[in-house]
């Protein structure tokens, strides 16, 4: 299990978990790949945006968007147009 103690989350973040598509990431994926990305970049808004295969999932690629400071989770979703 990955440590959350040093993560926040947004509010949108939390109504996004509520959606049926969204309710079987697990928050040990979405911290795991928010504290140990295979790909990060940085959008044009400051926001950043980290990329990790999930092996349990058929290899999809989970995306998880980081506020700009760095410590606030603002979204985590399946990215099917990612490619490394």
């Amino acid at each position: 299990m990955v440590e959350s103690l040093e993560w926040q989350f947004t509010a949108y973040f939390w109504a996004m978990r509520q959606r049926p598509d969204r309710a079987g990431i697990s928050m040990d994926w979405i911290l795991k790949t928010a504290a140990e990305p295979e790909y990060r970049s940085i959008q044009a808004d400051a926001r950043i945006r980290c990329w990790r295969c999930i092996p349990g999932m058929n290899n999809r690629w989970l995306r998880v968007i980081i506020l700009e400071d760095g410590r606030t989770i603002h979204n985590a979703f399946f990215d099917r147009g990612f490619a490394p």
